[in-house]
């Protein structure tokens, strides 16, 4: 072989190595997050999602991507987003919300998704097994349904008399059946009158808020329901103008002004949704990993919102909160 020859072979050999690397290297892994919310209602449960995936080597642009889809409170678009993201081929799908999990399982038995949702996922036709999920599904429960008749008893506690309850719901979610009957299981108990108001679309929410004006409850009772969180500063207003006394299912809530929340550390099970979805994405089978529960609860409660509505909260509630806003 001729010299020039020789070194025109090697230099084209040496050019294509870049390529070559570049052809081997694995493609990066992409999640699909599907969310009944908007993008900045969600934006404290994303943070904590990405953190639990850094804590387990994966940051997005660098090590995995992330596609987004959200529903911005209404649920009947989630079937097709769903149905989107599989036939994008994304590796995973995070499914935020009762209604985006139910349509992530519904689009796909291959892909796996991890979700975080607040019913029972077993009762909503989730999982089969809480200890060994069935298929390619896993996740977390916020529990947020089975703490309504707690969130009541709070509501006594701070009035000291047995109310009459405005309950606002949306009853097209899954939430809302196993939310209604622990309340008014603990309704009965507590000789309180429930009135459950239903609402799943913001003109139907107004019209709600017209009819709890006029009928004047002694408290309010807000339920664990995606739709309601992404009206929450509304929410709050309404019991502010009304000078009622609410409870809330989660301290966003007691962050935009409202007087209570009682149930789980919603961020903290999102940090954990993105550890099982870094160990779904290292190999770990969704199958092999236990739908998670809160094992703690907290208290919030804030005194500003108190002295406006002209409540004084009991110091037994303040010694139990696990915050109090002064």
């Amino acid at each position: 072989m001729r010299r020039r020859e020789f070194v025109t072979l090697v230099s084209g050999v040496v050019a294509t190595w870049p390529m070559a690397t570049r052809a081997q290297q694995p493609a990066m892994p992409i999640i699909g997050y599907l969310s009944g919310l908007s993008e900045t209602q969600a934006a404290l449960q994303l943070a904590a999602f990405r953190r639990g995936l850094t804590e387990f080597g994966f940051v997005e642009g660098r090590s995995v991507r992330m596609e987004f889809r959200w529903a911005d409170g209404q649920s009947d678009g989630l079937s097709a987003m769903a149905a989107d993201l599989v036939h994008r081929r994304v590796n995973l799908i995070l499914a935020q919300t009762p209604s985006a999990a139910l349509a992530a399982k519904s689009a796909t038995t291959i892909i796996p998704i991890v979700f975080v949702v607040g019913f029972d996922p077993v009762a909503g036709g989730l999982v089969t097994n809480l200890a060994r999920p069935s298929g390619n599904v896993t996740g977390l429960s916020l529990q947020l349904t089975d703490m309504a008749g707690k969130r009541l008893a709070l509501l006594c506690e701070l009035i000291r008399k047995s109310p009459v309850v405005a309950m606002i719901i949306n009853q097209n979610s899954p939430n809302s059946a196993p939310e209604i009957n622990d309340a008014q299981k603990a309704a009965r108990a507590l000789g309180v009158q429930l009135k459950v108001f239903d609402a799943a679309t913001p003109t139907e929410l107004d019209a709600v808020f017209a009819a709890i004006a006029k009928e004047r409850p002694d408290a309010l009772l807000v339920g664990a329901e995606p739709f309601l969180v992404n009206r929450r500063t509304e929410l709050v207003a309404l019991a502010t103008r009304l000078g009622i006394p609410a409870v809330y299912p989660q301290r966003e809530y007691v962050d935009a002004g409202g007087l209570i929340s009682y149930g789980t550390n919603v961020p903290n099970s999102y940090r954990q949704a993105g550890i099982y979805a870094a160990r779904i994405l290292k190999g770990d089978k969704p199958a092999d990993l236990p739908v998670m529960l809160p094992t703690a609860f907290e208290l919030i409660v804030n005194l500003r919102a108190a002295k406006m509505l002209g409540f004084t909260v009991p110091n037994s509630m303040q010694l139990l909160a696990d915050e109090v806003i002064d």
